[in-house]
């Protein structure tokens, strides 16, 4: 089975967003550039989209928990990336959304994680941090952080760990690249 890795755009202060759920600059980035990234998401510099575009082609589902579901409205049952969602939350599917869609409502992390491996096989799982990534940390169902940080300081708001209170040893990072307004990172998690 693939990896499961926890990935987020985040503020130099470690901030997904702020405590209105609004996004700010993090994703500035990703209109930057003049290479086309594809996917509807915009122009990006070309080692930005280097890194992004395998990431993308090698994910084979997502988890995500239903308060991003219900802010993005599950992207209108269009997985940003990879072939399958599966949304943690103790609500199914809302009646009548999009019932072609393939998304996978669950009650707990560790079934979200285990739905998403059998469902991405040899794939990437991807797992929105926050508070559900941090979840999956503590659980040690992540295998890999991934972070692009993003120059901005926010001070506040919603945490790339969630409420994670315990310490959590990650390898050196095997991957650094900089792009335009942005450095992408990568870290093994110490198992």
């Amino acid at each position: 089975m693939g990896n499961v890795v926890m990935h987020n755009v985040v503020s130099v202060d470690g901030f997904i967003a702020d405590l209105d759920d609004q996004v700010g600059p993090l994703f500035d980035w990703y209109g930057n550039g003049d290479v086309e990234l594809g996917q509807g998401v915009g122009r990006v510099s070309k080692v930005s989209a280097d890194y992004v575009r395998p990431i993308w082609a090698g994910l084979g589902c997502l988890v995500i928990g239903r308060h991003l579901f219900d802010t993005t409205n599950g992207w209108e049952g269009r997985p940003p990336a990879g072939d399958h969602v599966v949304v943690v939350s103790h609500r199914s599917k809302p009646e009548g959304w999009h019932p072609e869609a393939s998304y996978h409502f669950v009650d707990g992390v560790a079934e979200a994680v285990a739905r998403a491996k059998e469902l991405a096989g040899e794939r990437t799982v991807g797992v929105a941090a926050g508070d559900l990534g941090g979840q999956a940390l503590a659980l040690g169902l992540v295998d890999e952080v991934a972070m692009d940080v993003v120059p901005v300081v926010f001070g506040s708001g919603k945490r790339y760990f969630g409420s994670v209170d315990a310490q959590h040893l990650l390898d050196d990072p095997h991957v650094v690249i900089q792009g335009d307004r942005v450095l992408h990172l990568r870290y093994r998690v110490r198992h």
